[in-house]
């Protein structure tokens, strides 16, 4: 039986349980709540731009409004795909969406899903994508970010301001290339190509610097590439993948639940980014003719065989740098 002195020795700690009941059910709700501001170089309407747009709005559902992601697109503020790891670890952005051969240089890896003609079909890309997710989220991991989901792209081919027919018209290109596999091929073939970012390349294309780019039909169809180069050569380069991630810190300080749901929409979100790459070619290349674009698809084959053929060197001096299991991947892919 209580007695009144059991009741008064119990009081202080009634009235802080009390106490702390009150502060939980007066504190504005909002406080709680995680705004991640996540970026990625590319258009909301480019596959890239569409899984960020996804991905916001399924994690706030998810999460009940806990978790919300403001989206910059675009390259808006300034922070290109090889730069967003070193942004989110300074704090400018929570995290983004980087195209896999940006990061290139700070791990071979993710050089992988850009090697020239390893991969051929939606089919390799996803089986090559599983068996390489793994070796990405532990080199995201050492840069202190968790990746979330991952985005195959449509086919990388040639744009160009006029046929490529034959070998020797390669030589007469001034391009974009997006890493340094792409860019030694291309030089190898004959063209003189420089890494570059999508809006330092619409500057030189403006300034008739440049005359192709080496996208696919959904990095050129975003960025309007027609208005300055009417063609396109289906040479499926790759199929690259572009990689969304969170700042590690930031993961982690969010209540298991909310890991949990987060963790959910991510996954979601790359589903839905498999299924709009089903259809997602087909649709990019009705927009382009309906825009002017004449589509060789296939690429001649004596285009194909030269670029194939300088693809062999880059292809070597990437699995001399990465070894291991990287090459067992890649090796996996040529086979199919």
């Amino acid at each position: 039986m209580l007695t009144r002195r059991h009741v008064v020795s119990a009081l202080p700690r009634i009235c802080a349980a009390l106490l702390a009941v009150a502060v939980a059910l007066c504190a504005d709700p909002a406080a709680a709540q995680v705004s991640w501001r996540m970026a990625t170089e590319y258009p909301q309407d480019n596959i890239s731009g569409i899984g960020l747009v996804t991905f916001s709005k399924l994690v706030a559902e998810r999460t009940g409004g806990f978790v919300t992601a403001s989206n910059a697109f675009d390259n808006e503020l300034k922070i290109t795909s090889g730069d967003m790891p070193r942004a989110a670890r300074e704090g400018r952005i929570a995290g983004g969406d980087a195209f896999a051969g940006g990061l290139s240089a700070l791990d071979p890896v993710f050089g992988l899903p850009t090697l020239p003609f390893v991969v051929q079909s939606v089919e390799t890309a996803r089986a090559l994508s599983a068996r390489a997710r793994p070796l990405y989220e532990k080199a995201l991991a050492s840069q202190g970010l968790k990746l979330l989901y991952l985005t195959i792209w449509p086919a990388t081919g040639l744009w160009s301001d006029r046929a490529i027919e034959n070998p020797d018209d390669l030589s007469k290109l001034s391009m974009r290339s997006y890493d340094a596999a792409s860019t030694a091929v291309m030089r190898a073939a004959g063209a003189n190509a420089e890494i570059l970012p999508m809006d330092a390349t619409l500057a030189g294309l403006r300034e008739h610097r440049l005359n192709a780019v080496l996208t696919s039909g959904d990095g050129g169809s975003g960025r309007k590439l027609w208005d300055f180069l009417p063609y396109f050569a289906a040479i499926n380069y790759a199929m690259p993948v572009s990689l969304a991630f969170i700042r590690e810190e930031a993961f982690a300080a969010l209540p298991a639940t909310i890991k949990a749901d987060v963790l959910a929409a991510a996954h979601d979100t790359e589903e839905s980014q498999f299924e709009l790459l089903a259809h997602r070619t087909a649709e990019n290349y009705a927009r382009m003719r309906e825009n002017g674009v004449r589509i060789a698809d296939p690429a001649p084959a004596s285009v194909v065989k030269t670029l194939r053929q300088a693809a062999a060197s880059p292809i070597a001096a990437w699995k001399a740098r990465v070894g291991g299991e990287a090459v067992e991947i890649a090796d996996w892919a040529i086979g199919q």
